[in-house]
């Protein structure tokens, strides 16, 4: 089996990627920062929302389900159950995780879905983002940030591939 991909590799992949559709983006260093919470202490005041990327399956492991929000709110895993329908979830394994969207835990994001060549994972986006002008997530290394305007996000959810959909999550 192959090995996952160092952070620094992880991370050079997006950026190639992102610049070879013309996806325009900024970015910034900054220590390690595998949760939320650490995350947000190295935020800058740029105008971006942060974002929570929770990896997810259902209860048979066939469908596995990427969700995005404020990384400011909070979720409850039931709650999360009853808003997307999905049946029961669970948090995905981490060789669940490297095998769909070729990252570690604590490196999550939606530049994860570019190594889902099978456009498996489903994702579900907080219906609030879709208001916010720029978007910050990690290059798929938690040591970096992402900024990432509304209009050019989308252009990457369309080049990915993967379906998703908009929703209330609270």
């Amino acid at each position: 089996m192959e090995t996952i991909a160092t952070p620094d590799e992880r991370r050079r992949r997006v950026f190639e990627y992102l610049d070879t559709h013309d996806i325009r983006y900024t970015w910034y260093e900054h220590p390690a920062a595998p949760t939320c919470e650490i995350a947000l202490r190295y935020c800058r005041e740029d105008g971006a929302r942060h974002c929570k990327n929770l990896f997810l399956r259902n209860h048979k492991g066939n469908g596995h389900y990427l969700v995005c929000f404020d990384a400011e709110q909070r979720l409850a895993i039931h709650d999360l159950e009853h808003r997307l329908r999905q049946g029961r979830l669970s948090f995905a394994s981490e060789q669940r995780m490297e095998r769909w969207l070729g990252l570690a835990p604590g490196s999550v994001s939606p530049f994860g879905l570019m190594n889902d060549t099978e456009n498996h994972v489903h994702l579900f986006l907080d219906e609030r983002m879709r208001t916010w002008e720029q978007l910050a997530f990690h290059p798929n290394d938690n040591r970096a940030t992402v900024v990432i305007a509304q209009a050019e996000f989308a252009k990457y959810l369309a080049l990915v591939g993967n379906s998703y959909e908009y929703i209330a999550l609270y």
